[in-house]
């Protein structure tokens, strides 16, 4: 059963990456698998309109994901037409002389703290435009999105993926928090490797015509960064518990980072901006910033903002929900239109900034419709639990190897770490007695697992590549992040089946 499950998946790859097909066509023939494997070998659908149910899911949670990149794209188009984005460019080449220093504070720290702070694909929205802008090639500025912000994916969203592995091993928060912290640890420091590999280019980023990213320096640079980092992370997550380690290391490593930029022999020598430009400048991302962490942080409005829901439900089984004041999107158009206010653009800027983002549009929702329809027919089918038990039968007692693998393969579908945590919690718990292995210790592989599969995972790439003008060509960028994806896992499983033999 495991074979014909992972067909609709590896047609997908093959027409991405090799024949290079877009993501909307190659999309739509593996949906089609997906659905045809589904109802003829795993006798999905009682009813044929329960083949409606699905599509209507992918449509929906579409629509949601458009939500994000239509403010996103808005901004970036408002941004460059005030010239906005000039200024930040300079202010951050102030920082430092050194082209890696200031693409890992965009690329590294912006995109950990977007990820800890909201979530569900913003960190890619608005960080792929801003280094595109900045002199980033669009190829990068997706890549370094992608790879910038994934090690906080397991803490993204104020803490939401922790939920369901919290509740599936009824487990201490703050040591969870730091297995998985351990396990990224040892592998995220090659995410800023390749942060400063393919963001340290570019005249206005790097206040230079280029950038040779292989040097001692812009090296060291990168690991001071993840160390300043990880940190970070495990000190908040001792402290706090799981849900600030993301948010809180981004920050506070992100202040060390800088402070050691300017005792070290890059500081810059130039003088930036003033603080009131710099502050006009980044304006959207402030108020975001600040909508975000209140939404998130203070009682009583996360509660307001949550009571109001679009909800829907169609069948036996089918559904979803959508908060709308409580969406990113929401918190990114508001910053918008509060920027515009602030600013007193006219309302000519606004229209033209809205109207140039809205025409990136119609092509991402066709493709985002395609990818999201294969994800729901595998889930709902049954696809994804006969592909679990495949690879446990397949590893046997090596099964701490395929932890990550697991997690990966979730998120691969779903696009969501979270979702992937509520597919295989509990399927990680049980194989994890089979084996006598620590449910904590497979709930952190799970969790790193299902962190660095976002970076293959169709939509997230689709998102990134609509807000850089690449459609058509998301199989390119998949074809760069596979290798490193699979790379990331099966290290992580050698971790996972090497820490089984420590922990208690």
């Amino acid at each position: 059963m495991a074979g014909f499950a992972i067909l609709p998946i590896l047609l997908l790859v093959l027409l991405m990456t090799v024949l290079r097909w877009s993501a909307a066509v190659a999309g739509t023939v593996a949906a089609v698998a997906a659905a045809t494997v589904a109802v003829v070998v795993f006798q999905f659908g009682e009813t044929p309109a329960d083949l409606a149910g699905p599509i209507l899911e992918a449509a929906f949670t579409a629509a949601t994901i458009l939500w994000i990149i239509f403010p996103a794209l808005s901004i970036h188009e408002y941004q460059t037409h005030t010239g906005a984005t000039g200024v930040i460019g300079n202010w951050l080449s102030s920082i430092s002389d050194s082209p890696a220093a200031t693409a890992l504070l965009l690329g590294w720290f912006f995109a950990l703290f977007l990820e800890g702070a909201s979530g569900f694909g913003t960190p890619v929205a608005i960080l792929a435009p801003m280094l595109v802008a900045l002199g980033v090639s669009p190829s990068r500025a997706v890549l370094t999105a992608l790879l910038g912000h994934v090690v906080a994916v397991s803490f993204g969203a104020v803490g939401a993926p922790m939920v369901p592995l919290l509740e599936a091993g009824l487990l201490d928060e703050r040591r969870l928090a730091l297995e998985i912290l351990l396990l990224h640890a040892c592998l995220g420091w090659v995410m800023t490797l390749l942060v400063v590999r393919y963001a340290a280019v570019g005249p206005a980023i790097a206040g230079a015509a280029g950038a040779n990213d292989a040097t001692p320096m812009a090296r060291r640079f990168a690991l001071v960064a993840a160390v300043c980092f990880f940190g970070a992370a495990a000190v908040v997550a001792m402290l706090t518990g799981a849900e600030l380690p993301a948010l809180g290391g981004a920050l506070l490593g992100g202040a060390l980072f800088v402070a050691w930029l300017r005792r070290g022999p890059s500081a810059s020598s130039r003088s930036g901006p003033g603080v009131t430009a710099v502050l006009m400048a980044g304006l959207p991302y402030i108020v975001l910033v600040v909508l975000i962490l209140g939404s998130r942080l203070i009682g009583p409005l996360r509660t307001a903002l949550r009571a109001d829901r679009i909800e829907w439900t169609y069948g036996t089984g089918f559904g979803d929900v959508m908060l709308p004041f409580y969406h990113p999107g929401t918190m990114l158009m508001a910053a918008f239109l509060v920027t515009a206010v602030v600013h007193r653009s006219s309302p000519r800027l606004v229209g033209t900034s809205m109207v140039a983002a809205a025409r990136r549009l119609p092509q991402v929702a066709i493709a985002l419709v395609a990818v999201l329809t294969l994800a729901r027919f595998m889930v709902h089918g049954g696809l994804i639990d006969a592909l679990a038990v495949g690879v446990t039968t397949l590893f046997g007692r090596l099964w701490p190897l395929a932890v990550p693998l697991v997690g990966a393969l979730g998120s691969f579908v779903t696009g969501s770490g979270t979702a992937s945590n509520i597919i295989f919690a509990n399927f990680q718990v049980a194989a994890a007695d089979a084996v006598r292995m620590p449910h904590g210790l497979a709930l952190a592989g799970q969790s790193v697992g299902s962190a660095i599969g976002n970076i293959i995972a169709p939509h997230n790439i689709v998102a990134g590549t609509a807000t850089v003008g690449l459609v058509g060509r998301e199989g390119e960028t998949l074809a760069s992040t596979v290798p490193i994806c699979l790379g990331y896992v099966a290290a992580a499983g050698v971790l996972v089946l090497l820490l089984q033999t420590v922990l208690p």
